[in-house]
Parts: structure tokens; sequence; C-alpha cells
């Protein structure tokens, strides 16, 4: 364009002589990638950023600003702090956190402030029960969990038909008025292992729901004070780490163990010193009453509601919880007796492992006089002194079998630490597939189907287990599957004399579908390293523990 030329747009006659002359004046300057503008004196200077020293009275960071002078309409300056900050959109709105997130972040806060000070208690925490996320959170929880109906017959299918988020408004107004009451616990027996029934006491959904918001805002403080000892019903805590506690213990040479049972211990928590520790460290009225009311809750059964003045129902949300704080005295008090022995705590399933026999009977004196401050006591038949060395004994613990057994292909003069499903347990699993196997019962009529029932019990199961030396337990397992679905298919209907069993030999099964437990142990840890199966005689090399140079 020349220096006078016209613009269609305006019809006029355009003067840019100015134009021209600053184009020509500044074309043998290089192009530092600088604002157009520069100042009249200096024309043949590049233009470069002021030091933040040079602009009075301009807090810009030591950035490239755009002066008003020169700026005749009075443009904006850009703004470059977000571009040099890597693009972090500080000044904008971030992208909303999920409720699990939150929950997390204020559980977390709420354990460091626990961790912080020993002494602290906490007397505001009614209000985040009743928290829109953590409701949600809390929801989450127990559907997950899924479980049957309370009194009300409420299931969690007819509450997610009728709508989740009104159910959860609904508890939120009844808890922030304060009209919310828990109601009676459902009473049900499940059989135990010695022909006895276990009472379990079922809650409403509604009151699982507010148990579960209430756990999450009073579990993080109660952590901060429980010890390492404990491992039952706590985050990030399990039965294999427990079992791998007694494993090292053992290869340690803690060799004589208190195999402990609590008796009745959920029917015996009195309910005023389980308030008073909970009170160390909760000061917030509300959140008491609430515990003091699943706790005087009730239990119906036939009908009837029964008072409860001690213990808590085996079944609610917050009961292992209470049952973990109400056991801490046992843990605390035990850490101060140095040199007896190593405590093992799931629950109120307990172990002491200990080097000499004098100690482990020291120690079953102290721990049944600390369970007697409790108002607890020791199982006389099911509490016994067990001795672990060489393989003399084993124990049951947590549905496993463990016991001392030499380790071959390790250190043959040496016992080591074994575990495998304990007999138990391979009978529930036995009785579960008998049942799903029963063709009169069962009412499959394709092995497919068949196989997908079957897989979810085997599959589960298998995972509960499959961390320890459980190979010979699931190669029995396998087999009597096998012998089950065969038996299952000579017994339907018209299949007994066209059924040939060596047809149906178990890989094919597994190739249809079928689990197989034979292959899947997993071992946590290992004692110690695998001696070589490699001839100790150089020469001939042909009689190693396998018989050959491997």
């Amino acid at each position: 364009m020349k220096a006078t030329d016209s613009d269609p747009r305006i019809g006029g006659t355009l003067d840019l002589s100015g134009v021209w002359d600053a184009g020509c004046g500044q074309g043998q300057v290089r192009n530092g990638r600088s604002p157009t503008w520069q100042p009249t004196s200096g024309r043949d200077q590049s233009h470069k950023a002021k030091p933040k020293a040079e602009v009075a009275g301009r807090d810009s960071e030591g950035l490239v600003v755009a002066e008003k002078r020169g700026n005749a309409r009075g443009a904006k300056e850009p703004c470059f702090d977000q571009a040099c900050k890597g693009g972090k959109r500080e000044g904008m709105a971030g992208r909303p956190k999920h409720p699990r997130d939150k929950v997390r972040e204020l559980r977390n806060t709420l354990w460091a402030c626990a961790k912080q000070s020993g002494t602290r208690r906490f007397h505001a925490l009614y209000d985040r029960i009743y928290r829109s996320d953590v409701l949600w959170e809390a929801w989450e929880r127990v559907r997950k969990n899924r479980g049957a109906a309370g009194i009300d017959g409420e299931t969690l299918q007819a509450i997610e038909e009728r709508g989740v988020q009104a159910f959860l408004d609904g508890i939120q107004a009844d808890l922030r008025a304060g009209r919310y009451r828990a109601s009676p616990v459902r009473r049900r027996y499940i059989p135990k292992g010695d022909g006895k029934q276990r009472p379990l006491g079922i809650p409403t959904v509604r009151d699982r729901v507010v148990q579960m918001a209430t756990k999450l805002m009073i579990e993080p403080i109660f952590e901060a004070d429980f010890l390492p000892c404990s491992y039952g019903y706590r985050p990030k805590r399990d039965t294999t780490q427990a079992l791998e506690v007694i494993r090292e213990g053992g290869n340690r040479g803690l060799n004589f163990v208190v195999d402990a049972d609590i008796e009745s211990f959920f029917d015996s928590i009195e309910h005023q010193k389980l308030m008073q520790m909970v009170e160390n460290r909760i000061s917030d009225r509300r959140v008491l009453k609430l515990i003091r009311q699943w706790l005087k809750a009730g239990v119906m059964e036939d009908g009837v509601v029964r008072d409860n003045e001690t213990g808590t129902p085996q079944g609610g949300v917050i009961s292992p919880l209470l049952a973990n704080i109400y056991l801490h005295l046992l843990d605390s008090t035990w850490a101060k007796c140095k040199g007896l022995g190593m405590l093992v705590r799931y629950a109120d399933d307990l172990v002491v492992m200990c080097a000499t026999r004098a100690k482990a009977q020291e120690a079953k004196r102290c721990i049944g006089g600390i369970l007697r401050r409790l108002g607890l006591k020791l199982h006389p038949k099911k509490t016994r002194l067990v001795d672990l060395s060489r393989g003399r004994e084993g124990l049951q613990f947590l549905g496993w079998a463990i016991r001392k057994r030499r380790s071959i292909q390790r250190a043959p003069h040496l016992h080591f630490m074994q575990r495998w499903p304990a007999p138990r347990a391979m009978k529930n699993l036995r009785v579960r597939i008998h049942a799903l196997t029963d063709a009169s019962r069962s009412g499959v009529k394709d092995v497919r189907a068949l196989i997908k029932q079957l897989n979810p019990v085997i599959r589960g199961w298998g995972n509960a287990y499959r961390t320890g030396n459980a190979d010979r337990q699931f190669n029995h397992a396998d087999s009597y599957i096998h012998r089950r679905i065969l038996r299952w298919m000579w017994r339907r209907g018209g299949q007994r004399r066209s059924l040939r069993f060596e047809s149906w030999p178990s890989d094919r099964l597994h190739g249809m579908g079928l689990h197989r437990l034979r292959g899947t142990v997993c071992y946590p840890a290992q004692a110690t390293p695998r001696r070589s199966s490699v001839s100790r005689v150089r020469e001939i090399r042909s009689h190693g523990l396998k018989g050959r140079d491997c």
C-alpha cells in the first residue's frame, strides 16, 4: 500500500505518511519480537524489557508491559504472567473435585490434627457428617458392601429405584434438624464352626448410611492413636499383613505362642467404658448422642424389641471401629510390657509370640489381667499355649493353619513357618460347591451356565487363600470341583447312559472358562534364599536335589 491510498470501506483517502516513515526508519533495526511502540528518544536502540527498578510505580514482576504512553486509545496492558508460570490457569476456576477426593482430604486433615496432638478433643464434627459429599461417599460404601434389609424391609435396590439423591436429602434434613432416631437392628443367626449360632444385628439401610458417614469422620481421629499391632478392620491393613508378621516372628525364633480367644467379646462390651474412651477424643455432644443411640437401639427378634445394656451388635457398620477403640487399652498396656513377646491382634482374635515357655505363660497371665479391667475374659477352652518349634504343634488363626515345616530346597536342617487353608475353610468351600452342583436343586441345564455360577465362588475363595503354601489344598479343591461337575452332568435328565467321563477331563472344563486354582499361589515374601539345586560334586553333577544339572 502506498503512503496515500483509499479504503473502499470508508470511501475516502487515508494519509499513511507517518506509517510509511516509521516503517522506513525501523526497517534497519533487528526485529526482537518486541512491542511495536518504541520510545521517541533512542529510536536506533532495540526495544527490550526495562528492569523493574527503572519503571517506577509499576508492579510488573519484571515482565514486559506495554506503557500507556503511545497508546492513544488506552488499550489494556498485555498480561504474560500466566504464560510464564507454565499455564497453570491459577486465576481461572479449576475442574471441580470429586466428592470422594474432598472426603479424602477432610479425613487426611483430621488424621493430621489428631496425630499432631494426642490429647486434642474434636468438637465440630456433626455438621461434617451430614455434608452432601460425605453422605454420598457413605452411600457408595454401603452399596458396595451390599447387605440385607433391616426391620423396615427397605432394600438397596428399592432405594435406587426410588432415587438415591432424594433418600440422601431426607437423611441430611433429619440430621440437620436433629430429628434422626436410630431403629432397632434385626436379629439373624449364622452357623459357627463349633456348631453354635453366631448372632448378627442388621441395621436398616438408613442407619447404615449414617453410621458410615460418622465412621468416615471419627475413624481418622482414632487411627492416629491405634498401634501397629492391630490389623483388623483398619484402612490399608488386612489379614495378609497380620499373617506375615506371625510368619516372620516364627522364623526369628518366637516359637511359643499364646493363642487367645476372648469369650463373647461383642456381647460383653460395657457401654459406659466404651463411651469414656470415645470421649477422650470426641467432645461433640451430638456425635456422642448418635453413638449412644446405636448402642441402645435394641434388637428385634420374632417381632419383639429387646433392649441391650451391654455389647455392640455384630453386623453394624460402626461396630468394628468401636471394638478397636475398646481394645486399644489392651494394645497400649501391652506395649508397656517390654520383653515378653509380640502381640498380633485382628479385632477380637489375638496371638502373642514369645521366645520361651515361661514368657508365654507370663504373657497369658498379663493378657487376662488387662481384659479383666475391660470386663472381658479369655475363653478357658479355646485359649491355649502352642509350641511351634520343629513343627511339634500348629495353630489356626483367621481361617489359616499355621505350622513349621522343613524346606528341602532352602535349608533341610531348619524348619520354616508355613500356612495353608484351615480344614474349616476347606469344608466351607466343599459345602458351597456341593450346593451349587446339586442337580436336583440347581435348576441349571447347561454346563456353561453352571461354570458361570461356580466361578465367583472359586475365584473369591482362591483370592482369600492364595498368599501362602496352599498348593496341595488348591489341587484338592480343583479335583473336588471336577468330580462334582461330572456328577452333576451324570445326574442330569437323560444323560446317564450317554455320558462318558473320559471325554470330560479337567482341561476341557477349564477351557470352557472354569476357574483353575492350581498355579495361582502367590508368596508375599521369601523366608530365605532358595538353595541351588546343582550337585555339589563337580565331577559327576548328577545327584543334586533334582538328580540332574539345572
